[in-house]
């Protein structure tokens, strides 16, 4: 789903905000579903993102993209940013269009 809204919104760069906070290790995404997620995105996609950002990154996130920056572009390993807090995700990106669940606030 998320793959085929970019490729109707998508026409110049963007920026994907991945929102950690709250979620159960049980429920993050693994090696393999990140891998195809990465391999089902179209090459013109993968070139007009300008960021991929984690905010409030786990050990567990954090271990996932060191062990597959090997298998991935290092102009897109180069793209992943990680924020500790909202506040300095506000410093990245204008918040005014960005919906933050309130588990995720809190």
């Amino acid at each position: 789903y998320v793959i085929s809204t970019l490729e109707l919104m998508v026409a110049e760069d963007y920026m994907i905000v991945y929102l950690n906070g709250a979620t159960p290790r049980r429920r993050m995404p693994g090696l393999g579903w990140m891998k195809k997620c990465y391999q089902m995105i179209d090459r013109r996609l993968r070139k007009n993102l300008k960021s991929f950002i984690v905010v409030h990154p786990s050990w567990f996130i954090r271990t996932i993209l060191a062990v597959t920056r090997p298998f991935i572009s290092s102009k897109f390993s180069s793209k992943i940013r990680y924020v500790n807090t909202l506040a300095e995700l506000r410093e990245m990106i204008p918040m005014e269009y960005v919906h933050i669940p309130d588990s995720i606030v809190k």
